[in-house]
């Protein structure tokens, strides 16, 4: 008897990211896999791999129904894994914030993958399935200039730890994964990004500039990410928190032993904070 085809569906599988990483792994893996692409987005890069897509907004609840309509033909009704991994990020610091580019990026980041729980979780308990949430360092880390990101990570990885809980009795795994820097190209949008005139950091305006428009140092592979992501997802029992890519070892170790503050003088370093505070000694206050 022929084993039982498994499906994998994950968001946000634009070229270059996580995503087509992800799907290209499940693939090869001999699980189906069904991509979602923004409807504006190009989706060669899946045409070519001979991947099944469809459009996908995690924002519209329209455009979800669509998806599970879609998806329930290819699958018959059942769903395997659900990877929630489409996400943006937004530079900025946290006393410079546009409020309403944060509430968009909650509504991709954290309320996309809630909408998607909503919607696929009746195929996913017929699976005895898995749902896979990409988490970030920068939710466990004050990493610099990426609050308002933090946040949205933060929120989802304590969001996952409760559906965790609460689907366990329906037989299916919640996985969060701590990311780590990862090489894609999620900083796309952020790089032509600026302080706003007048703001106190506009002593490390270039600083800021630079930093929006990096490439990380001794970043993660992003299809060795997803091998080691697509086999935890695929565990009979994975862990709670799945931890990869680079930088989560110390960040584990640190966020485990040491206090709330433990990385307080390392981000001073590593953002020139001293440089900041130094323009401000004295410096007149600002109504």
């Amino acid at each position: 008897m022929a084993p039982t085809q498994k499906y994998a569906l994950v968001t946000g599988c634009g070229q270059g990211g996580i995503g087509e990483a992800l799907v290209t792994e499940y693939k090869r893996r001999g699980v189906f896999p069904i991509a979602t692409v923004l409807p504006n987005e190009s989706s060669e890069h899946l045409t070519k791999a001979e991947i099944t897509f469809f459009p996908l907004d995690v924002t519209k609840e329209d455009s979800i129904l669509e998806l599970k309509t879609n998806v329930q033909k290819v699958t018959g009704g059942q769903l395997d894994v659900l990877v929630n991994c489409a996400g943006i990020a937004y530079t900025m610091t946290g006393i410079d914030t546009d409020v309403s580019a944060v509430q968009r990026m909650f509504d991709i980041n954290l309320f996309g993958p809630m909408r998607m729980v909503r919607h696929f979780h009746p195929m996913l308990i017929r699976a005895k399935g898995a749902i896979v949430n990409i988490g970030s360092i920068g939710g466990i880390m004050p990493y610099l200039y990426g609050s308002s990101y933090n946040a949205t990570k933060a929120a989802l990885h304590h969001w996952g730890n409760t559906l965790r809980v609460e689907m366990a009795p329906l037989d299916v795994r919640v996985i969060t994964v701590i990311s780590g820097e990862v090489s894609t190209n999620i900083l796309k949008n952020d790089a032509n990004r600026q302080l706003p005139e007048g703001s106190y950091y506009a002593p490390l305006a270039e600083e800021f500039k630079a930093h929006c428009n990096r490439t990380p140092a001794g970043a993660t592979d992003r299809f060795d990410y997803a091998s080691n992501v697509v086999a935890t997802s695929l565990l009979p029992s994975p862990p709670a928190w799945f931890w990869y890519g680079s930088y989560t070892s110390s960040v584990r170790f640190w966020d485990w032993w040491g206090s709330r503050t433990t990385w307080d003088s390392t981000m001073w370093k590593w953002f020139n904070l001293g440089k900041l505070k130094a323009a401000h000694s004295g410096a007149p206050k600002k109504n």
